[in-house]
């Protein structure tokens, strides 16, 4: 089974509960368990916040995902100054800010960041499912 959603929205706050609950309701809909659709609810406001707090230079962004089988694949894309996640510095541990690549990072299967030549940064953030006892199968049948 598959299924995808993109939205372009506003550089703001109020964004980031519609996106998340947009894809939390697709997730549910092909059963995929609860603790992966936490794991996918925490990355994707990771990399919302980030592009709302730094993407300066951008009014909007675009949040697409795809659920291939077994896998969500996310994108979010801004058209900010970019950034080289190399050179972000690990947060001291009693910071409350600055967690968000690490976040991403525990949470994903795969984390890419992608620099554009016309500007800004994809962040692709790619997830195993799992589904529910007795959910349909999510490979297409031969």
């Amino acid at each position: 089974m598959e299924a995808t959603i993109a939205l372009r929205l506003p550089r703001d706050a109020a964004s980031v509960p519609v996106i998340r609950q947009t894809l939390d309701g697709t997730l549910r809909s092909l059963h995929v368990v609860q603790p992966i659709r936490e794991d996918i609810e925490l990355m994707l406001s990771e990399a919302c916040a980030n592009v709302i707090k730094h993407a300066v230079a951008s009014d909007e962004y675009t949040v697409s995902a795809g659920v291939y089988h077994d896998r969500c694949v996310i994108r979010v894309v801004d058209t900010g100054e970019g950034f080289d996640p190399h050179s972000v510095e690990e947060p001291s541990p009693g910071a409350e800010h600055g967690r968000g690549l690490q976040i991403m990072r525990a949470l994903a299967d795969d984390v890419r960041f992608t620099q554009r030549r016309e500007r800004g940064t994809i962040v692709s953030l790619e997830k195993r499912l799992r589904f529910e006892n007795g959910a349909p199968s999510p490979r297409p049948r031969p």
